[in-house]
């Protein structure tokens, strides 16, 4: 073999090998830095829900929401919970309107005036998107269907649980969330109609807490040094009952005056072992949500579904409450 072949052997050779280190060495680099991540499991649901309340945090509304939530998880559903920070009904009505737009399958909101809700739930329920009411209904509009409590019904329960602990005497005053809200409206007229045919019984005072309890406090204050001869309280929302509680207890009336409240929130329930709230009406926010959810689906899969679905209330009084272990050790009695 010639140099000159020797050479160009040598040469290829070399040629080869560098070649090989370079195809190994981008090789490498292919498979370990450019082949693509695997991909995330993309969830997929059955349908896009949206659950719009009054107040975002109320506590009462929260409970609304887990039951929504629990049957979103049962049923493979997206659900939002979307609303106004503070209770504000133009905020509520826009959250409305913008979760139309985005094309949901379904919305459960309140009801809460037939002036201004029920144009936007009849719009809303023309554009081929279903809508529930819940807690308080919307009955003049096209609503598909209402689940919560009978509020007429709850306010009524009320005045009869009052007319029975007083003995059918006393000077009460009234303090509810709002004067336009339909569910605040039909429980003042239960407890009016309640009470009507006692005479014993005055209403001597109504006042609005705008589903405050800062507010509540502020016009239990004002009715106790306006109207002396007050010793009894309803209170038709959550947290009227416990603003009434706080201004009775700093005053040191917690013996002269009987409060009726709503719902059973951790306060009411504190309040009532005290002795201060003496009954409050019972609803079940948690069944509303998760029901709420379950009749929105039979709604989109075609199944008759009842228009009105009324969940339970009654009265919880302050020996149907159980025994604490604080009770049992002989604490706050």
């Amino acid at each position: 073999m010639s140099r000159l072949s020797i050479t160009a052997y040598t040469f290829g050779i070399i040629f080869f090998l560098v070649s090989c280190s370079f195809a190994g060495f981008y090789g490498y680099k292919v498979v370990t830095h450019h082949l693509p991540k695997e991909e995330k499991k993309i969830e997929k649901y059955n349908y896009h829900f949206m659950l719009v309340p009054e107040e975002l945090d109320n506590e009462y509304w929260r409970l609304v929401e887990k039951g929504a939530r629990a049957a979103a998880k049962d049923y493979h559903i997206m659900l939002e919970y979307v609303g106004p920070k503070q209770a504000n009904i133009e905020d509520h009505l826009k959250t409305i309107e913008m979760s139309a737009a985005s094309k949901v399958d379904g919305i459960m909101t309140q009801g809460l005036s037939d002036e201004q809700f029920t144009p936007l739930i009849n719009r809303v329920v023309e554009k081929g998107i279903p809508v529930i009411t819940v807690d308080t209904d919307a009955a003049n509009s096209k609503r598909i269907a209402y689940i919560g409590t009978d509020n007429y019904y709850s306010g009524f329960l009320a005045g009869k649980a009052l007319i029975a602990d007083t003995k059918g005497q006393a000077n009460v005053a009234i303090i509810t969330g709002s004067f336009i809200k339909n569910h605040q409206i039909q429980r003042v007229k239960g407890f009016r109609d309640a009470v009507m045919a006692e005479k014993g019984i005055q209403i001597v005072d109504v006042e609005e807490s705008e589903i405050s309890r800062v507010k509540a406090a502020e016009k239990a204050y004002k009715i106790l040094q306006d109207h002396p001869e007050v010793n009894a309280f309803f209170g038709t929302s959550a947290l009227d009952g416990i603003g009434i509680a706080q201004v009775v207890e700093k005053y040191k009336k917690q013996d002269q005056v009987y409060i009726v409240g709503f719902d059973t929130l951790p306060e009411t329930i504190n309040y009532m072992r005290k002795g201060t709230i003496k009954a409050t009406v019972v609803q079940e926010p948690f069944e509303m949500g998760y029901k709420a959810v379950k009749m929105m689906i039979d709604l989109i899969e075609g199944q008759k579904v009842p228009p009105i679905v009324h969940t339970d209330t009654r009265i919880l009084r302050v020996g149907d409450l159980p025994v604490s272990n604080q009770d049992r050790l002989g604490v706050n009695r």
